[in-house]
């Protein structure tokens, strides 16, 4: 399946859910897209409550469903729950870290930002949106791409970067500083409908 590139605020309708996380999606219209989309939802069966988890967090980071499978396979390798190993898997892509720093509105926006080479990891360019990033690694600009508008907007919207980060606007630069607790990722998020999903599967 490949990655969904129609608009985000008919992903966060449908599932109810802010892709962006900011909720801004919701505000107006609080119910799915489509001339019935203000009638009551049809009630999901155990099914379909999963399959909407996976496609709701699917879309939120971004990726494709190869991608994300993988990600999970590689969750369950992991010591600790699958369902938080996955979400943390998840959050340490390049291009999430990216977002989270504040370089980038969306994270489509901050992938592309990875694509083109704009950003460094230890000094190096690394341009795989997908690249895991580790704890203590530094995520910069590169010089030559410190004027960027998209970056300068970003920066001077007001977010709030997750403790699990730093970020210096003058320099540019920051660190992924831990894994991050579940705590601190979205209540909205059930990741056991994800694990049961997959689960099926098997």
């Amino acid at each position: 399946m490949s990655r969904y590139t129609g608009p985000r605020w008919k992903i966060s309708r449908r599932t109810g859910f802010s892709i962006l996380e900011t909720g801004d999606e919701l505000a107006k219209r609080p119910y799915a897209p489509g001339p019935q989309g203000a009638l009551k939802k049809k009630k999901l069966s155990e099914y379909g409550k999963q399959l909407q988890e996976k496609q709701k967090v699917r879309h939120m980071y971004g990726v494709n469903e190869r991608q994300f499978r993988n990600t999970f396979e590689t969750a369950k390798k992991c010591d600790g729950v699958t369902g938080a190993s996955f979400l943390f898997l998840l959050e340490s892509r390049l291009d999430n870290i990216v977002y989270r720093m504040g370089l980038s509105r969306t994270r489509s926006g901050s992938r592309q930002l990875v694509n083109h080479g704009h950003i460094l990891v230890d000094g190096n360019k690394v341009d795989i949106p997908s690249y895991r990033v580790k704890p203590g690694q530094v995520i910069s600009v590169r010089e030559t791409s410190r004027n960027l508008k998209v970056i300068k907007e970003s920066l001077e919207t007001l977010h709030t970067v997750p403790a699990y980060v730093t970020f210096d606007n003058e320099k540019l630069e920051g660190t992924y500083v831990r894994l991050p607790e579940r705590s601190e990722l979205s209540p909205e998020i059930d990741e056991s409908l994800i694990v049961e999903y997959y689960n099926r599967l098997d």
